[in-house]
């Protein structure tokens, strides 16, 4: 395969109908593989001098977030691929390919996480929707995560850092002025795009969480959902003080109890109960953690 860098992924550009290519990865839905291919149970994939190849045949209605999941099950867990901008590539490459027009594509995708979101039961012991081990990236295990966090928010304005696809922004958006943010553009620009075809309204915007474009106190209550896990222990206590500086009255951070970080989903770092009493500590503001799938830190104002 090619080592040439590869430009930014762009989620709504598709050069081919139904067809992700970029430097890296080309994906393509029910379409012939090589004999020579590797198959697993959703994937055929083989790597030439350019790029590494992947077909599938899913069908649409399990175009949603849980993806991840069955990407990281089938294609990283047993070592068949690492690195986290291979996994986001062919992500994106799944969802375009399942429609011509990439913004239907991605509605799809939305629509169909949203609405099992909001209708997630319990996660099932010993594995997902699907089958694969519950990872963090399963919506059986965000649910209760999203749902959780919505007990800790009061009404008023809202701020989410490292917002991503924007799942928690949008769920929000009903109850709550929503802002969601995030530091890749092209994510940011693609939840605006899709926000509106969904009935929800938020503001989006682009930025680094360590730094906002935004004054003091700017928002009732800051969150950060499964973000700090990505980030160094200096960038992570960055991210703590701005919060603090945007936030009005509260300040809500989350992350996930993990044994190693999960590389395919760009953990840097894994966190414990003392970890966050220490960030806790470390803020100057009322705290106290606790644990509900994963660990939690809440921050008042004094």
């Amino acid at each position: 395969m090619t080592t040439t860098p590869a430009a930014p992924i762009d989620p709504l550009h598709s050069e081919r109908p139904g067809v992700y290519a970029d430097a890296l990865v080309e994906v393509r839905r029910s379409a012939a593989a090589p004999p020579h291919a590797i198959r697993t149970a959703s994937f055929a994939f083989w790597a030439d001098r350019e790029r590494l190849h992947l077909v599938h045949q899913l069908p649409a209605d399990l175009v949603d977030n849980d993806l991840a999941g069955l990407i990281a099950g089938e294609l990283f867990a047993p070592g068949w691929l690492e690195g986290s901008e291979l996994f986001e590539r062919l992500m994106t490459g799944i969802v375009l390919s399942i429609s011509p027009d990439p913004l239907t594509a991605w509605t799809l995708f939305y629509r169909n996480t949203l609405d099992r979101l909001t209708h997630a039961g319990p996660p099932a012991e010993g594995g997902g929707r699907r089958g694969h081990d519950l990872v963090e990236g399963s919506l059986a295990g965000y649910a209760p995560v999203y749902r959780h966090a919505h007990e800790l928010i009061a009404p008023g304005s809202m701020l989410e850092l490292g917002s991503c696809f924007g799942f928690f922004s949008l769920l929000s958006a009903g109850h709550l002025e929503v802002t969601a943010s995030d530091l890749s553009t092209n994510t940011v620009r693609l939840l605006a795009r899709v926000a509106p075809r969904l009935g929800r309204r938020l503001d989006t915007l682009v930025c680094d969480a360590a730094r906002v474009p935004r004054p003091d106190a700017s928002f009732d209550t800051v969150v950060a959902l499964h973000l700090l896990e990505h980030m160094s222990s200096e960038h992570g206590r960055a991210v703590l003080d701005e919060m603090r500086r945007v936030a009005r009255q509260r300040v809500v951070i989350a992350v996930p109890y993990e044994e190693e970080p999960t590389a395919a989903y760009g953990h840097v770092r894994t966190f414990d109960h003392d970890d966050l009493a220490e960030l806790g500590a470390h803020s100057g503001w009322r705290w106290r953690v606790h644990d509900h799938h994963g660990g939690w830190l809440v921050l008042d104002r004094r």
